[in-house]
């Protein structure tokens, strides 16, 4: 399965899963008033959003290049990502205005066996979300994907907290009020997260050590480069764009000095899938005696 056909299909799910949870959250909240249970639903209805964005993103990122854009549509996905966290954040503001005001107004929870079921019907199917969610990622790395995987994982965590809240609710009743309140930060936390990962690709941030490893360890098996030199990385999307210069023996012709950069061009887009496409530029060198080290 391809990584735009598994966004496509997180969206889906993510939409049918999480619109028929904001309806039994609120539901159960609206009756018992539980502050918890109504930030949870909250969180269901952002999600709901952040699944919308999934499926648009994806749809845009999908594209191939164009004339218009020649290293194709990919950052679509960090743009919609940046949505969402900035929706998650607006949301996680939202639910704490409301609880604290809750709590001035001292508007307790009412309990009901209800709010138990609902909470459990949360978790399994959340579970179920996120383990299919996480699969789907390491077989596509899609940053959308993530995200929504991320939001799994996090609505078993504050559905079981809220479940904690409310079975304890008769003992400390201005518990739920407090879980609630814990609930808005942990999803602010969760955005500020995502809002910089997707901010470092749209500012063209450059790749992380480990790609970059394994970029230069396919340069260095090649004998005929004497060193490499401006080595430079630019996002496309979930890929990179690289380019560096690399010095070969002066007396080799054109042609077989650019075949170097051609064989290593082939093999780097080959052999790693994080490269989307490598340019690089040739410089001869006079050598005399010992060969120069290589370095980056």
């Amino acid at each position: 399965m391809d990584r735009y056909k598994s966004a496509k299909i997180t969206g889906i799910l993510g939409m049918i899963g999480n619109i028929f949870l904001l309806i039994i959250k609120a539901v159960a909240g609206i009756m018992s008033n539980s502050q918890s249970l109504l930030a949870d639903a909250f969180n269901s209805a952002g999600d709901i959003f952040s699944s919308c964005m999934t499926f648009i993103g994806n749809k845009i990122s999908s594209k191939e290049a164009d004339e218009d854009h020649h290293l194709g549509h990919g950052k679509a996905e960090y743009i919609y990502s940046l949505l969402i966290s900035i929706s998650m954040l607006l949301l996680s503001s939202t639910m704490i205005k409301n609880v604290c005001k809750h709590l001035i107004n001292r508007e307790f929870l009412v309990y009901s066996p209800w709010l138990i079921v609902v909470c459990v019907i949360t978790i399994v199917l959340k579970a179920s979300l996120y383990f299919y969610t996480s699969y789907l990622y390491k077989n596509s790395n899609n940053i959308l994907i993530l995200a929504n995987s991320k939001d799994h994982r996090n609505d078993v965590a504050i559905t079981s907290l809220t479940l904690f809240s409310i079975l304890l609710s008769n003992k400390f009743v201005i518990l739920d009020s407090i879980v609630g309140i814990m609930i808005s930060l942990w999803i602010a936390y969760t955005a500020i997260k995502l809002f910089i990962e997707s901010y470092d690709v749209l500012m063209d941030k450059s790749m992380d050590d480990a790609t970059k490893e394994k970029v230069l360890e396919v340069i260095n098996n090649h004998k005929e480069v004497i060193k490499i030199n401006h080595f430079n990385s630019t996002p496309v999307g979930y890929r990179y764009q690289i380019s560096f210069t690399i010095f070969v023996d002066g007396n080799l012709s054109t042609f077989e000095s650019h075949e170097i950069a051609n064989s290593l061009e082939r093999e780097i887009e080959k052999d790693i899938p994080e490269i989307y496409l490598t340019v690089i530029h040739v410089n001869p060198v006079h050598i005399e005696g010992k060969k120069l080290e290589k370095k980056d």
